[in-house]
């Protein structure tokens, strides 16, 4: 089978928001082994939608389709469709008793055209909607099948997850099976090279690398009846491109480095404390998206001045004034102390040059240093990193996760 993904919405078109409704169902579609040939967009017109919506039944065996499902009248999704398909609208009593119970728990009047929301056409399988007042909807004719999901990702994703994706489960006969193994401290063209031959003799499973912002991604799938079955076949693939990859191999399970750093430190019941400067709170942030990272994560300074690192981290003013605030000595005493003040077991400090001005010849933009102290041994690391300021934020933060990572796990 294969798949089209019609987004509604004429926000769309004119950029007001990105569509990455269409990211996250194409990667599930894949796991599927479903797979999606066409992304289209189409604006609030009733017109223009039927005219996409038959172009994809012509080329595609399931048309899913996210927006228009709201209560106002430029929502138009579900009745365009129905009239396309030929079906008459008709009321679906649970999903209008579970909007006016919505309403009754938020304590407010439920308005007329929210009803109008509680219409299906008729035949079609119910995707309830546990997040907002928009059902969608399954309809299969032809040998064709349309799903309609309402556009917020946060009601059309778990309405995805929970019954539009095991409906398709059973009708594969097969399933994709992928692990996302995450790579830092190493170039795509080294990582091409080292995975050369394994990467030219795959069939099943496959590796397909991707370059991220700082990191690469490595996904090796595989097409199977089940997923013990793809598991079993991707698991020595992993092992190979571990064993080639070595200690840069940060996860195998597509954990971000922020999570396998939390996960080290949880394990052995450390606490951690960060110092940046000009990443400004970026590692601190990474840390805190992490569910539970309170438990490890103590707190966070933001010293952009030198007078800062002074007065909340007991950074030396002979330091400073010897070395400067971008500089190595810096860098390690700002670990240190920090976790001196914290009695957190680890620190991570960052300072630097993040541009795109505030450079000089002898201290360029992208010249930045981490440090890590953990109980009371201190490491740290020059960079010379290129990019635009958010890309050396982002990097450094990296570097120093990474850092800690490998102090943790007594690698070098």
């Amino acid at each position: 089978m294969n798949a089209e993904i019609l987004a509604v919405g004429t926000e769309l078109l004119m950029g007001q928001i990105a569509n990455t409704n269409a990211q996250y169902l194409s990667r599930r579609f894949a796991e599927l082994g479903i797979d999606v040939y066409y992304h289209s967009v189409v604006g609030d017109n009733p017109r223009r939608l039927k005219d996409a919506l038959i172009r994809a039944l012509e080329r595609s065996d399931i048309v899913i389709t996210t927006g228009g499902l709201g209560p106002t009248k430029d929502d138009l999704t579900k009745e365009t469709i129905a009239e396309a398909l030929g079906l008459p609208l008709v009321v679906h009593q649970e999903s209008l008793d579970y909007i006016k119970a919505f309403f009754s728990k938020l304590n407010r009047p439920m308005c007329e055209n929210n009803v109008k929301q509680a219409y299906l056409p008729a035949g079609s399988k119910v995707v309830p909607n546990r997040n907002g007042t928009a059902p969608g909807c399954i309809v299969e004719q032809g040998g064709k099948v349309v799903i309609m999901l309402p556009g917020p990702p946060k009601e059309m994703i778990p309405m995805f997850d929970e019954t539009v994706f095991p409906f398709f489960e059973g009708k594969t006969g097969h399933i994709i099976g992928s692990r996302l193994v995450k790579v830092f401290g190493m170039g795509e063209s080294e990582v091409e090279t080292r995975l050369m031959d394994l990467v030219e003799q795959q069939s099943n499973p496959t590796i397909a690398p991707y370059v991220g912002y700082g990191d690469i991604s490595l996904r090796v799938t595989a097409k199977c009846r089940n997923r013990d079955e793809a598991e079993a076949l991707i698991a020595p693939v992993v092992e190979k491109i571990r064993e080639r990859l070595g200690a840069c191999v940060y996860s195998d399970s597509g954990e971000s480095m922020e999570e396998v750093v939390l996960k080290l430190l949880s394990e052995k019941g450390w606490t951690l404390s960060t110092a940046e400067s000009c990443t400004g709170g970026m590692l601190a942030s990474r840390l805190i998206n992490i569910p539970g990272a309170s438990r490890v994560f103590d707190r966070g300074f933001v010293t952009y001045s030198n007078a800062a690192k002074v007065q909340e981290l007991g950074v030396s003013q002979k330091t400073l004034e010897a070395f400067g605030a971008v500089s190595r000595e810096t860098a390690e005493e700002m670990a240190t102390r920090l976790v001196e003040r914290t009695k957190t077991n680890a620190g991570l400090a960052v300072t630097g040059i993040a541009g795109p001005d505030g450079g000089t010849p002898e201290k360029p933009v992208g010249l930045v240093y981490v440090a890590a102290c953990l109980n009371g041994r201190t490491e740290s690391l020059k960079l010379n990193l290129r990019g635009d300021r958010e890309r050396i934020r982002t990097v450094s933060c990296l570097h120093a996760l990474d850092l800690l990572r490998r102090m943790l796990l007594g690698i070098q």
